[in-house]
């Protein structure tokens, strides 16, 4: 009873007590906060997992010989306009049919031509805006194409990391390209799921590869898929290819960063260089509208102002903008 009663035994009683308490106090508030959250988290990868699964057997339907000769010669140089096209739409993300583009830029010129020739009366006006409004849904998909390369980009080397990983204890590489796309979020998780069903659904493992580095438009798939290729070919150990690939990537990435640290002068002299010449015209109109009204008269003048602009926002383009 003494032993019992002494004060260290109290002391530790109380301690395992209090412990065991607060295993209790955390898992009754988990499963009461948490829950509902990764039930959501678990839907929403399953239904990640049936869209991406329609999309592959809906992508394995329409593909034929062409197709596939298409895809297994991934040569920039030998695709035609509609082809670009559709690349352009997968590398933006989207799902949607070429006819669909066309469809909105054509509304978009017929809008804008209409509306200018009302309020103008000019017909080369009119011609002018309209060819520059139907540019507009191609313009856009092509910043949700960039937007989401660099997105790609900046997951690709521990996305490569976790594959090495996955190798390295025993498994398959289609179980490293699924634990990718459950462990990632969007886009990578979107584009090696997509790969992971369409070999699940029958595709050859190396068309799947191609299509994947051909969806994505990027080099660093495109080394991945080569390397893979090659192992798949003469053989290696592919862990450690990726684990290379993986810190090639990641210093990639951190030379585009310096790279774009460096020439963010440059583009920001272009933004003032362009948008001061509209700017420094709309104050002369509202300060002085006589002075300006000459130039107003003579509108050839500034259809020169306006393409001289296009020429130079252009030469500064190709000086801050290059690959490597």
């Amino acid at each position: 009873m003494g032993f019992m009663s002494s004060p260290a035994m109290v002391s530790f009683a109380t301690f395992f007590a209090a412990i065991f308490s607060v295993i209790g106090v955390y898992s009754i508030v988990t499963d009461i906060f948490l829950r509902d959250k990764i039930r959501l988290r678990e839907r929403i990868e399953e239904e990640l997992r049936q869209i991406q699964r329609s999309r592959a057997k809906s992508m394995l339907k329409t593909l034929d010989q062409n197709d596939l000769a298409g895809i297994m010669d991934t040569a920039d140089d030998k695709r035609n306009f509609m082809t670009r096209l559709r690349d352009l739409i997968d590398q933006a993300g989207l799902q949607i049919r070429p006819a669909v583009l066309f469809y909105q830029a054509g509304g978009a010129a017929l809008g804008v031509g209409v509306l200018a020739f009302l309020l103008r009366g000019d017909l080369l006006i009119a011609l002018i805006l309209a060819a520059v409004a139907s540019y507009a849904p191609f313009f856009y998909v092509g910043k949700l194409r960039d937007r989401r390369i660099v997105a790609l980009r900046g997951q690709l080397a521990d996305a490569f990391e976790l594959m090495s990983s996955t190798l390295r204890a025993g498994q398959s590489m289609a179980q490293s390209l699924q634990a990718v796309a459950v462990d990632f979020p969007a886009p990578i998780a979107e584009e090696f799921m997509m790969c992971s069903e369409q070999q699940n659904l029958g595709l050859d493992p190396e068309i799947a590869l191609r299509q994947l580095a051909r969806r994505c438009g990027i080099i660093e798939l495109k080394i991945f898929v080569v390397a893979v290729l090659v192992q798949r070919q003469v053989g290696g150990n592919l862990s450690d290819i990726l684990q290379g690939l993986s810190n090639v990537v990641r210093e990639r990435f951190r030379i585009m960063g310096l790279i774009n640290t460096l020439t963010a002068e440059g583009r920001l002299q272009a933004v003032i260089l362009m948008s001061l010449p509209p700017f420094l015209l709309l104050i002369m109109i509202f300060m002085n509208r006589e002075y300006t009204s000459s130039l107003l008269n003579h509108p050839q003048l500034l259809y020169g102002m306006a393409g001289s602009m296009f020429c130079g926002w252009l030469w500064i383009r190709k000086i801050v903008n290059f690959d490597f």
